[in-house]
């Protein structure tokens, strides 16, 4: 019943925000008319309807309304959906050699509202519905302590899924397989089967998103198989990549170029020495590059480190943990404010520029690091290290090393074009509100 009443009024709201995006549409392309731009003749909502028709088929399609997605999941399919929707609408037109009489201008800036506007409407259309409790959907969590305890935090803590854990009146069930023998797997899927929320299968392989592996059906032995592999090491997406990082530096260049100047007078104000600070660092295929940065510490720092260690001990123990010192005594006051904002890897750009790094990677890590790697070293030298990363929206200096590793290989694993988009998204948000800076 939650389910229906859930597909009922988000379904609903998405009708009032395309019909609403269509009347602002028309708001804006009435007031774009210059030499370049012809004069808009206006369209009649009724004959726009049907790209509304479109959208939403689209979106029951991709069950959106069904599924209770994560925001970025469900974006993903939300902007698919409209790119799709786009495409088709012009195709109809031509086909009905209509398209003279509707203006592609008006198209265009109708579905770039939607990819805008759609996905951030949605955070607070669905906080604003589950801040209701009936409207949130109970779930029973069967199997692994450690992964139900992990489940339940994030049930508790992302309202988008509007989920809450229960273990008397659930309507799904998750079933976490880690440490799960078959038999007793397949007996919980049994009894469960029949609720009308459904069961989720949670795999005991938990270094793989199978999110966007490809399922394979043998019929005649009515078993599957599921298609891996790493597509971050497959060299047309490697191009993609790299055509994708020169794009974005070459187009930062104008805002990095007065940042620049600013920053280097900062530090030369500040303290003697260089502006850059140049250091070797492991790049791909075990290579070695100078990573540039800006320079954060006094140019005595060695001797400055040496007698701060005397004093403090307890800061080798934290230093061999995290690979940071909580109170690094070698940084000026301008580098204290470049670290907090993350602005000290900014010259970054220029390595992205020659080829050596990537705009999100993994960790580019010093020389004296190598051995640390162990076992996940050779897989993540394969790829160029990058400015930001998957470990840098996942707790940064709040992390472990090995913990930090962990991360890299699973980006490098389960590497998308859509995650590199996210974790670029979700640095901006850690860099602003400081997430995990010591």
């Amino acid at each position: 019943m939650i389910d229906k009443i859930n597909f009922i009024l988000l379904s609903l709201i998405d009708i009032i925000i395309l019909i609403l995006l269509f009347y602002v549409t028309v708001f804006i392309r009435d007031n774009i008319y210059n030499d370049t731009v012809p004069p808009f003749n206006g369209v009649e909502f009724i004959d726009f309807s049907f790209t509304i028709v479109i959208v939403l088929f689209l979106f029951f399609n991709e069950k959106i309304y069904s599924f209770r997605y994560d925001f970025w999941q469900e974006s993903k399919k939300i902007i698919k959906s409209l790119f799709l929707a786009y495409l088709l609408v012009l195709t109809i037109l031509a086909l009905m050699k209509t398209n003279q009489e509707y203006s592609r201008l008006f198209i265009t800036i109708y579905f770039l509202l939607a990819t805008i506007l759609i996905p951030i409407i949605k955070i607070y259309t669905k906080k604003l519905l589950y801040s209701f409790d009936f409207l949130k959907r109970r779930v029973l969590i069967i199997g692994d302590e450690q992964e139900r305890e992990r489940f339940k935090s994030e049930l508790k803590k992302n309202f988008y899924l509007g989920e809450v854990y229960d273990e008397e009146n659930y309507e799904a069930v998750i079933i976490i397989s880690k440490n799960m023998g078959v038999d007793r797997l397949n007996s919980l899927i049994d009894n469960y089967r029949d609720i009308n929320g459904g069961v989720y299968i949670v795999p005991y392989i938990t270094d793989i998103n199978f999110a966007h592996s490809t399922i394979m059906e043998y019929s005649n032995i009515r078993l599957n198989s599921i298609f891996i592999e790493n597509r971050l090491l497959i060299k047309k997406n490697i191009i993609i990549k790299n055509i994708f990082d020169k794009i974005i530096a070459i187009s930062i260049m104008p805002i990095f170029l007065p940042i620049h100047i600013i920053i280097s007078i900062l530090i030369k104000l500040d303290s003697k020495g260089p502006v850059f600070f140049k250091q070797p660092r492991l790049g791909k295929d075990n290579s070695t590059f100078s990573c540039y940065k800006y320079r954060t510490m006094y140019e005595n720092s060695d001797s400055i480190l040496r007698e701060y260690l005397i004093k403090n001990p307890d800061e080798v123990n934290y230093y061999n943990r995290y690979h940071k010192y909580r109170n690094d005594p070698r940084v000026t006051k301008i580098g204290s404010f470049l670290r907090s904002t993350s602005l000290d890897e900014f010259p970054q750009i220029l390595n992205v520029l020659k080829g050596e790094m990537s705009l999100v990677g993994p960790r580019p890590y010093m020389l004296d690091e190598a051995e640390k790697l162990g076992e996940d070293r050779d897989l993540i030298l394969k790829v160029k290290p990058g400015i930001t990363g998957l470990w840098q929206v996942s707790g940064r200096n709040n992390l472990t090393f090995q913990e930090r590793n962990r991360l890299e290989v699973w980006y490098i694993k389960n590497w998308l074009f859509w995650d590199d988009f996210i974790i670029l998204i979700k640095t901006i948000k850690v860099v602003f509100l400081k997430i995990g800076v010591n």
